[in-house]
């Protein structure tokens, strides 16, 4: 008996393959008399957790923003920090580095409020200059010459009485003073008399052999000599200690003297800052000020260079190192760092040569980052660039955690080289605002504990929103303000429908509209292009059209290759006619940002076995994860369906006929469990539908995605070969809302020349590609009779029977 005729399935109208923009909700007529959108469309969820983010100020929350690319992300944020940041600066700022003269590898750190570290440095420096003219002046007046003169005159009593008492002493044994050049230096020595006359006692053997003394005599004055060479070293070392003295004596005059201009000097800026901490450092610069007045006297350069060739600058640690000037800054500020590297985020110690292979660093080389830049702020970092830079999402996570930034040579965190050079903390209060996709900040969150602890607040930009009257309003407001910006010529109602259409493509879903405005702004702009190069004063809808169509012929090489391998028959694909175990799934193909649909065929082959199928494409490993779910979900689904009364004593395989390439996702489950059924069956599958859709044990279908590229994709393939009007596409009944298809598909399904077919279950799909009735399970556990699904198990059932009589055969054997 013939098998039962399938039902007559529905199939969807025009009107359910695509929304159409109604231009009667615009209340222009072009673009001109619109008014650009100065907010964020279709954001309202990230809005609220970025708004909590950037004005809570309390530690650890910072904010890291997530979503997919053209989203509008960094233009939201940075809105929203201009529109947030505070007016005033009283919470800014000024940093400057000094001078430890204490211990001058650890700089000081001086806080100033905004504006003040300028007017510190130049005041300092001023009073430098002052001292340098002054203190000489001091140093030249007649009371100080008139003291020193004084000092020196007793000292140089002092040191004549020293002298002539010993050489008084020395003149009663017929010796004398004298003194002798060793090199540069001049010291005293001991000279013997003989004659009157003054002889080095190296001299003395010559005069004995002369005659002119006996050895006697030459001996005891060598005798002598030693014993008052001790007494002259003893004199000597008197005479250097009274040096000292007075030295000391003329020195403390000299800051007695000075003192008390310096004082004043300094005091006059410890009441202008009156700061503790600058306070505390203006102290230690008149301490050092004091001890160090040479350099002030005016007799030596301030500035000289050594014998090295470096130029040493005796002023130097008077020096104030201003790393950080808020003096123009009248609002938080907000730093978008586009280059994150270590040295750009945190600052650096530059290192100076000496001229011999070597380098130093003092603290007037400390430079400051963005992170200080930033404090009191806000500081936007893309977090790929970040992660991607040595060193810095360690460095990075310690500021954060600490609320301290260490300014260090950026070869100190590896150890090169390292410097010795420790600049003191400083406190930080910036916001960091780390933007990035769901996958970073997944992994950030897992692999990294301290990560939730520092970025408490996610804010998750969507990239499709709700479809309503007011979206599309503020659609067309937002591509006004582009169209304003960049000085573009006006749309009119047309174009913008037109490009809301797209925008409703993008987004995968007639009721949602995409919120990635990168890709509608591209179209804006190629569509004024377009009316430009056609001689137009405003843009339509045609030149939208003309800008989405150039856009897919730059990217579709590799689908019109693929498309001629079709038409040529190197891809074999039918349109007509039927076959068995053959059905045409439907593949989305990703080009960068561009994706299309193409047909691929799908073959199932059945033999005698124990119920496995086997995935050809996972045996070669071309098959994905999910893929490889979906084979043994389709084992379950036969399971369920013919495996209760039963063991199945069948094997099978399926394949994607002429791929080479990895296949992945669950999409093509439907069609190869129609494969199989059409192979175990006999029964043929018409080639001029195409199907997709995932599907679970119990034979549901289930959605998928790019459901508009594959069904336009198998279109234009029928399309080339002639629309003949039994060719279709079948696709779960949930994509339904997904549908945009463009106008050519709509067009030929309203003529009738081709169909689409929206299923719940395999049943309805299998239905269709074989036009044969699926069956409905009897009570007696088996299946309708003459349906597809009673042939199937006819055909399981004499495959089990077979499958019992070989195993008796080898049981015999």
């Amino acid at each position: 008996m013939p098998l039962k005729k399938a039902p007559r399935h529905k199939e969807l109208s025009p009107s359910e393959l695509k929304w159409t923009c109604d231009t009667s909700v615009f209340e222009f007529e072009n673009t001109k008399s619109l008014k650009p959108i100065e907010g964020i469309v279709g954001q309202e969820r990230a809005l609220k957790a970025l708004k909590i983010g950037v004005e809570l100020r309390s530690p650890g929350y910072n904010v890291f923003v997530a979503g997919l690319s053209g989203t509008g992300k960094l233009t939201t944020i940075k809105k929203m920090l201009e529109s947030i940041a505070p007016t005033d600066n009283g919470k800014l700022y000024d940093y400057a580095y000094v001078n430890n003269f204490k211990d001058i590898d650890r700089p000081v750190l001086l806080r100033f409020k905004a504006g003040q570290a300028k007017k510190f440095r130049k005041d300092l420096k001023s009073s430098i200059r002052f001292l340098q003219e002054r203190i000489p002046q001091v140093l030249n007046s007649e009371p100080f010459v008139s003291r020193k003169k004084q000092l020196l005159s007793e000292y140089g009593k002092k040191q004549r009485s020293l002298m002539t008492s010993f050489e008084e002493k020395l003149r009663k044994d017929n010796f004398t003073l004298g003194e002798v050049k060793s090199g540069e230096m001049v010291r005293p020595e001991i000279l013997a008399l003989i004659d009157d006359k003054p002889v080095f006692v190296q001299q003395i053997q010559e005069f004995v052999r002369e005659g002119k003394i006996s050895s006697e005599n030459a001996n005891e004055i060598i005798s002598k000599y030693s014993s008052y060479q001790e007494e002259l070293q003893q004199v000597f070392v008197e005479s250097l200690k009274l040096t000292q003295s007075y030295q000391e004596k003329i020195n403390q005059l000299e800051t007695e003297s000075v003192s008390s201009i310096v004082k004043v000097t300094i005091d006059d800026l410890k009441k202008k800052y009156r700061e503790r901490k600058i306070k505390h450092y203006l102290e230690q610069v008149t301490e050092n000020i004091l001890l160090n007045i040479e350099i002030f006297k005016g007799q030596n350069p301030v500035r000289e260079e050594s014998e090295d060739g470096v130029v040493i600058d005796y002023l130097k640690e008077y020096e104030v190192n201003i790393i950080l000037d808020n003096s123009t800054t009248k609002a938080a500020p907000v730093i978008i760092e586009t280059t994150p590297t270590y040295t750009n985020l945190f600052g650096t110690i530059e290192k100076v040569s000496d001229g011999r292979g070597g380098w130093y660093a003092d603290f007037t080389r400390i430079k400051a980052g963005s992170i200080l830049r930033a404090n009191g702020g806000f500081l936007v970092i893309n977090a790929l660039d970040a992660l991607g830079e040595p060193g810095v999402w360690k460095a990075l996570k310690r500021s954060l955690l600490y609320g301290k930034l260490e300014i260090q040579d950026f070869a100190n965190v590896y150890q090169f080289s390292p410097s010795i050079l420790k600049p003191e903390p400083i406190e930080i209060d910036t916001k960091i605002i780390l933007i990035g996709n769901n996958y970073v900040y997944s992994s950030l969150s897992y692999y990294e504990d301290d990560f939730n602890k520092i970025f408490k607040i996610k804010a998750e930009f969507d990239n499709v929103m709700k479809r309503s009257e007011s979206a599309l309003n503020e659609y067309a407001r937002l591509i006004k303000k582009l169209i304003e910006s960049e000085k573009l010529y006006e749309f009119d109602k047309t174009a913008i429908a037109r490009l809301i259409e797209y925008g409703a493509r993008y987004a995968g879903e007639k009721n949602k509209l995409t919120t990635r405005f990168a890709y509608i702004a591209d179209l804006v702009r190629e569509a004024d292009f377009w009316a430009k190069d056609n001689g137009s004063k405003i843009v339509n809808s045609y030149h939208v059209d003309q800008a989405y169509n150039s856009y897919i012929e730059r990217h579709g090489l590799y689908e019109s290759k693929i498309s001629e391998y079709i038409e040529e028959g190197a891809i074999l694909i039918d349109t007509e006619g039927a076959r068995v175990g053959t059905v045409n799934g439907l593949a989305v193909y990703d080009v960068g940002a561009y994706s299309f649909g193409k047909p691929t065929r799908i073959t199932a082959s059945v033999s005698l076995g124990n119920g496995s199928i086997i995935n050809v494409e996972r045996e070669a490993g071309l098959s994905g994860k999910t893929h490889n779910k979906a084979v043994l979900i389709i084992s379950g689904y036969f399971r369920e369906k013919f495996g209760r009364n039963m063991n199945l004593s069948f094997s099978a395989s399926l394949v994607f006929e002429q791929g080479y390439s990895m296949i992945d996702g669950d999409s093509a489950s439907t069609a190869e469990i129609c494969a199989l059924l059409s192979a175990i069956s006999g029964v043929p599958v018409k080639q001029s539908i195409a199907i997709t859709g995932s599907v679970n044990q119990k034979g549901e279908i289930q959605p998928i995605g790019g459901v508009n590229e594959k069904i336009e994709g198998f279109f234009d393939v029928c399309k080339k070969r002639g629309l003949n009007g039994s060719q279709g596409v079948v696709i779960p009944h949930q994509n339904v809302k997904d549908l945009m298809l463009k106008d050519e598909v709509v067009n030929a399904v309203s003529a009738k020349r081709f169909h689409i077919y929206p299923v719940k279950t395999v049943e309805e799909a299998v239905e269709i590609l074989t036009g044969v009735k699926a069956g409905n399970l009897l009570k007696t556990g088996k299946h309708e009779i003459n349906t597809l699904f009673n042939k199937v198990e006819k055909e399981l059932e004499s495959m089990l029977k077979k499958s019992k009589q070989e195993s008796r055969k080898k049981l015999k054997k």
